[in-house]
């Protein structure tokens, strides 16, 4: 009974958000009208709660929407991206070699910890790795939960100011436009790429499962189109209440402690975001929008959406922000090793 109460708070913080932003025509009403409410709520003492696998399956909604995005065309398209995706490892190197000496030293913060606070990987992706690895659950929530936070509120501003964005572009076609037998795939693509993927053990496999079956799906001519608009709204309304739900029970020492530490690097990713966007755009391998956009340090289902509304070269961004969380997970075995066990150290 409890966790229904809690959880149909966080419904209502979330939806009257959503509704609030709506009503005063403010970008992305169902992505930042439950964010920023949720976030305030728990900032509040609110006992919130998330929707655990109800959030996972809004994902697999972003998964279907990339993965549909890859068509022959794309596809043709990508050795065109290899310059910049080539950038991406040295990016993670630069983060890491300023990001974990910053937590380690300057914050205090455990080995395991600091590697996993530093690493520029998904939210959810570097907490559970974190977590088996020794290091502190808790303050990687709120590191990375400020991470994406921070470049959820502030990059449409960007997008906007900088890169003369109007984030008006379509989200989807209404699903009374779609024909009836592409949107029956598009779920047995989300449901069969996400537990298949769970059961393989695939990293992110709510948001990768899906984008891999429907991709091949759309290869094969099957789908033409992406998931509904009323599905896509439905993902960022989810995402954006996970978002501030990760702040529920946040102590005063925490935000004085942990919230502002990241948001100290947050200003040093701030900076190599803007390093490496204006390289890529200098070599001519991208143009301004979607190199800023492939080299924003947000989760893979924030980063999407932002791609999504803002125009951008869906399958140029995805593919780097892939890149990224990749090297990032596979790399921390490697890391270990180097710097001897986590908990020793």
């Amino acid at each position: 009974m409890e966790l229904f109460k809690q959880r149909a708070q966080t419904f209502v913080a979330a939806s009257v958000g959503a509704g609030v932003f709506w009503a005063l025509d403010l970008p992305l009403p169902f992505l930042f009208g439950p964010m920023m409410f949720c976030l305030i709520a728990a900032l509040l003492g609110a006992k919130l709660k998330g929707f655990g696998q109800v959030s996972a399956a809004a994902r697999t909604i972003l998964g279907v929407a990339v993965g549909t995005s890859i068509t022959p065309e794309v596809v043709s398209e990508l050795p065109k991206m290899a310059g910049s995706v080539a950038l991406v490892p040295l990016y993670i190197a630069v983060i890491g070699a300023i990001g974990y000496p910053f937590f380690r030293k300057v914050c205090g913060f455990d080995p395991a910890t600091s590697y996993y606070a530093a690493m520029p990987g998904g939210l959810q992706d570097m907490i559970v790795f974190g977590k088996e690895a020794g290091a502190n659950p808790r303050i990687l929530s709120l590191v990375h939960a400020t991470r994406v936070l921070v470049i959820v509120s502030i990059a449409p501003i960007l997008l906007t100011s900088v890169y003369g964005v109007t984030l008006s572009n379509p989200i989807g076609q209404p699903a009374a436009d779609l024909p009836l037998s592409e949107m029956v795939l598009m779920v047995l693509a989300a449901i069969v790429g996400w537990k298949g993927g769970e059961r393989v053990g695939l990293f992110g496999a709510s948001i990768l499962g899906p984008m891999i079956v429907s991709a091949a799906l759309s290869m094969m001519g099957l789908i033409h189109t992406r998931p509904p608009a009323e599905a896509i709204l439905t993902a960022q309304f989810f995402i954006g209440m996970v978002i501030g739900v990760h702040y529920v029970g946040i102590t005063l020492r925490e935000l004085r402690q942990v919230v502002l530490s990241g948001l100290a690097f947050m200003l040093v990713l701030a900076v190599l975001t803007a390093v490496f966007a204006q390289f890529v755009t200098a070599l001519g391998l991208a143009q301004p929008l979607e190199a800023f956009m492939a080299f924003a340090p947000g989760g893979q289902a924030e980063m999407t959406v932002l791609a999504i509304v803002s125009g951008a070269d869906l399958g140029y961004v995805i593919a780097h922000h892939l890149t990224r969380i990749v090297l990032v997970i596979l790399g921390a075995p490697i890391v270990a090793r180097l710097v001897g066990n986590w908990r020793g150290s």
